[in-house]
């Protein structure tokens, strides 16, 4: 061991950018402003780089800009974009990115403990990696969260193929089950516990975890989950790609069920809606909105809150002026009919206890019958995955991300990594409400027919759709939105039908 980590490159920004297209544009040509602009700046590169702007290079950039403007006015296809072929996912190794260190030259063993749900969890996983790749060392299997508010006493190899994430990743990282015997012999301390903090830069980890790790030869990290920046080299970003997207399978048997579900649905449609929908106790109480509840809702969700010493005082209805209120079944009921889904769809709903019960759901039902859940679905074959979250909650990712259309009315961590996934995947159909203008049409929903309702939801959905140039909040995640993995297709490839 010993081995010190290569320098780390500067942070910088890449990715897929805004979709272009290959169709000609029906309305009012560029502005003057624009085209110009566009042409002096090609102008300067042709000047300092030699290199000859061609007719081809001028057509794109008209292209992509007309393609916007037209976008603008298209109606909105609801199960399908028209432009996610134009987009790929890429995360391969460049031919320059470093290769694993061997277990006994790195630098020590890397132990890591996860925070949180499933999905938490698995972001920290990613990032693990990515760590230990800095910090050229040897990772130890993750070790899952059994003390948070889940319970959960699932281990890594109970919800993921452990010896898949091993060995797919063996070019990048080397992994191991846990420390070999004789060397935990041969150390004369326990290893070294430490917390980094939230969204750390790799500077980080090379000045201060670094020495510690070679000095101690193992080291653990604890509550790692949104422990690593959000800004990093374009081969790091990668990497969580590769880790996030391919290594991280399903265990055979949760794989199996959730298949199986995902056949029933189809079964009975060629296309499903899948709704994450969070309206539990708790994440009401925390986000501190309340409902038209009353004295009663108010007192319950009150002392639910308490639970939390830091959290300050917030007024319920500026928070929903602000859009920082989850929709309530219902409201995700009445976006989706506004968007132009039928009644006939066939929705299935991941969720946990809805605060409410069957009172708060019905509204949802009524407005989507055909409405299904994994315990509808499942039956029987559920039973041993009852009494373990995780594995519910990765059963139910695998039905939302296999689902035609994915819709969440919140901003958590299922709902980011889901987003990020069917973005690399292709760009599968993935809606994100509007929560702050939604609410606005929501309390002015009687002054209005239901057709002035229904064109107002759909503009206010405009660009939260899941399409390739889809709005960007100010301080994105790449976990939602993994743009150094997303490529565009060269022009001769792509083919958009009308």
């Amino acid at each position: 061991m010993g081995r010190k980590p290569d320098a780390v490159a500067k942070p910088h920004h890449s990715g897929g950018g805004g979709a272009s297209s290959p169709r000609a544009a029906r309305k009012a040509p560029p502005s003057p402003v624009f085209l110009g602009t566009a042409l002096f700046v090609l102008g300067f590169v042709s000047l300092f780089t030699g290199h000859v702007v061609t007719d081809a290079d001028w057509s794109r950039i008209r292209s992509r800009w007309r393609s916007k403007q037209v976008r603008i006015y298209e109606p909105i296809d609801i199960w399908k974009s028209r432009y996610s072929s134009i987009y790929y996912g890429c995360s391969g190794r460049s031919t320059n990115f470093r290769s694993a260190v061997p277990e006994n030259n790195s630098t020590g063993y890397l132990l890591i403990a996860t925070s949180g749900g499933l999905n938490q969890q698995r972001i920290g996983i990613t990032d693990a990696v990515v760590v230990a790749w800095i910090l050229n060392a040897t990772l130890v299997v993750p070790e899952l969260d059994h003390h948070s508010f889940w319970k959960d006493e699932s281990d890594f190899s109970d919800i993921f193929d452990v010896d898949w994430f091993i060995s797919y990743l063996s070019k990048d990282v080397t992994i191991v089950k846990r420390i070999p015997y004789e060397v935990m012999l041969s150390m004369d301390k326990l290893p070294w516990t430490m917390r980094a903090p939230r969204k750390s830069m790799p500077e980080f980890y090379i000045d201060e975890v670094l020495p510690i790790l070679m000095r101690r030869r193992a080291l653990q990290l604890t509550k790692f989950d949104y422990r690593l920046t959000s800004e990093l080299d374009e081969d790091l970003q990668k990497l969580r790609c590769r880790v996030n997207f391919h290594a991280l399978r399903f265990t055979n048997s949760i794989h199996t069920l959730g298949q199986k579900l995902v056949h029933k649905l189809r079964l009975m449609s060629p296309r499903y809606v899948a709704v994450h929908l969070r309206f539990e106790p708790d994440m009401l109480a925390f986000s501190g909105c309340y409902y038209n509840g009353g004295e009663k809702e108010r007192k319950e969700l009150g002392e639910i809150r308490k639970r939390w010493d830091t959290l300050p005082e917030l007024s319920a209805e500026d928070e929903r002026s602000r859009g920082k209120c989850p929709l309530t079944p219902h409201e995700v009921g009445l976006m989706l009919r506004a968007l132009g889904f039928g009644n006939d769809t066939i929705l299935y709903v991941a969720s946990g206890e809805i605060y409410g019960g069957e009172e708060t759901l019905q509204p949802l039902r009524e407005l989507f019958p055909n409405y299904y859940t994994k315990e509808d679905l499942a039956g029987d074959d559920l039973k041993p995955f009852l009494p373990f979250s995780s594995r519910l909650a990765a059963i139910d990712f695998i039905v939302c991300d296999e689902s035609d259309v994915f819709v969440t009315n919140n901003n958590g961590n299922m709902a980011k990594v889901l987003a990020g996934r069917r973005r690399y995947m292709g760009h599968k159909r993935t809606i994100r409400p509007n929560a702050k203008k939604l609410n606005v049409l929501f309390q002015r929903r009687n002054q209005m027919g239901w057709d002035m309702f229904s064109l107002k939801v759909q503009k206010v959905q405009r660009g939260l759709m899941g399409e390739p140039d889809d709005i960007r909040p100010k301080q994105d995640d790449f976990h939602e939105f993994p743009s150094a993995c997303i490529c565009l297709r060269k022009p001769r490839s792509i083919s958009v039908t009308t």
